[in-house]
């Protein structure tokens, strides 16, 4: 998410309860952006006309034929279908120029380029428990383009420095765009390079929130998720911190361009409040969200767990398993004690999977990894059966030769 009035007024009050004192603690201006101020500054069809913008669309225009053909992108005919419905959604009056690009990055990001496209990182699709809280990103997003933060950004940093260059940018672009996602989110640093570009002011990162808290809300999604993804991602930092026995770690990711997170989080539920009607019904859509990204689900989990931050990948689980537990959940907790491999980790995650197995949904892997860690504990022919079971479900796995060698 790269991105909150003059005063509040009772009905916020009333409903957020507590929040108002839970923003003085954290410290958020009392002259916050209500949603009811922020208008869209452009409506369908917009086009620039000032020269120095006309030349901005048209480097957009090659970083844009670059990202869309980019190995990195996941090209699910169903998945981009649903998100460009979404983005179509919560997209505001200029909804209809809007295109949305889904970027196999196991990082929680999205970025919404002056053009009216987005990227959106497949780290952020894992991480939402329901389609209210993805909607939020890119309402935020979208509040961005809306109320044309980027180009005013752009425009302050031209004016900050001699040497900035546009083209220099989009050839950052050109390279991330020809890279492969290979497990190492170094390897795409030069994406940062886009995401530098819009380091937008705390202002227009408090406009883009209001402007998503409206559009959500508008479109019958709960707009208090937008907090609760905020939070959600606070809590994962510090697990993650805790894990390395380090202090979350403020110029990473999206902390290093946004307010104070606690800061931002009370701004969120704010927001949230003026814009809840009473007595209208907000819908989630957590099944369908569910449905939507369930092909892709298990590949999500995998690249997040092989980046090698246990903190981060447990406390992750544990969040998404607060809408209950599956066989792939379960699966994807043990592999993370499997790949910590501390002491005594073995053992938890063998238990981990004879609990995943248990579940009608366990994955393939759960039962390769069951009936390997039976063998291993000497309980041969409970093994064999879990590798045969495996075996059934799994045929022409890559390791079915070697599977079926050991327990033949």
């Amino acid at each position: 998410m790269a991105g909150h009035c003059q005063s509040i007024d009772r009905r916020a009050l009333l409903v957020g309860g507590g929040v108002a004192a839970a923003s003085l603690a954290t410290g958020v201006a009392q002259a916050r952006i209500r949603p009811a101020d922020m208008q869209p500054l452009i409506g369908p069809g917009f086009r620039p006309t000032d020269t120095d913008e006309l030349g901005l669309w048209q480097q957009m225009a090659r970083v844009e034929e670059e990202v869309s053909g980019s190995n990195l992108l996941i090209k699910d005919p169903a998945l981009i279908g649903y998100l460009r419905d979404l983005i179509g959604t919560v997209g505001g009056p200029a909804a209809q120029d809007m295109r949305i690009y889904l970027a196999r990055i196991p990082d929680f990001n999205a970025v919404m380029f002056p053009t009216g496209f987005a990227v959106v990182f497949s780290g952020l699709l894992l991480r939402m428990r329901n389609e209210a809280q993805l909607a939020g990103v890119i309402a935020h997003e979208s509040g961005h383009f809306l109320r044309r933060h980027m180009i005013r950004s752009w425009r302050d940093t031209r004016r900050k420095s001699d040497i900035f260059a546009i083209g220099s940018m989009a050839l950052g672009v050109a390279g991330a765009g020809a890279g492969i996602y290979t497990g190492d989110i170094t390897q795409l640093a030069q994406l940062g390079t886009i995401l530098s570009l819009f380091r937008y002011s705390r202002e227009m990162e408090a406009e883009a929130d209001a402007m998503g808290a409206r559009l959500l809300a508008q479109n019958g999604y709960p707009a208090i998720e937008m907090a609760n993804t905020w939070e959600q991602l606070i809590g994962e930092e510090d697990a993650s911190a805790r894990h390395r026995r380090k202090r979350r770690d403020r110029g990473h990711s999206l902390f290093a361009t946004h307010p104070a997170p606690e800061t931002r989080m009370a701004d969120l539920k704010l927001a949230a409040a003026d814009v809840t009607v009473p007595g209208r019904i907000y819908d989630s859509r957590r099944a369908r969200y569910l449905q939507a990204i369930a092909p892709v689900r298990q590949m999500l989990l995998d690249d997040q767990v092989k980046l090698n931050d246990p903190g981060a990948s447990e406390y992750l689980i544990q969040t998404l398993a607060k809408d209950g537990w599956n066989g792939l959940l379960r699966f994807y907790e043990a592999e993370v004690w499997r790949l910590r491999n501390r002491g005594g980790d073995a053992l938890r995650a063998a238990q981990g999977y004879a609990v995943a197995v248990a579940y009608p949904d366990a994955p393939p892997d759960a039962w390769r990894w069951h009936g390997l860690s039976l063998i291993k504990a000497g309980r041969r022919a409970e093994g064999q059966a879990a590798l045969t079971h495996y075996l059934a479900l799994q045929p022409n796995a890559a390791d079915a030769p070697f599977i079926r060698q050991l327990i033949s």
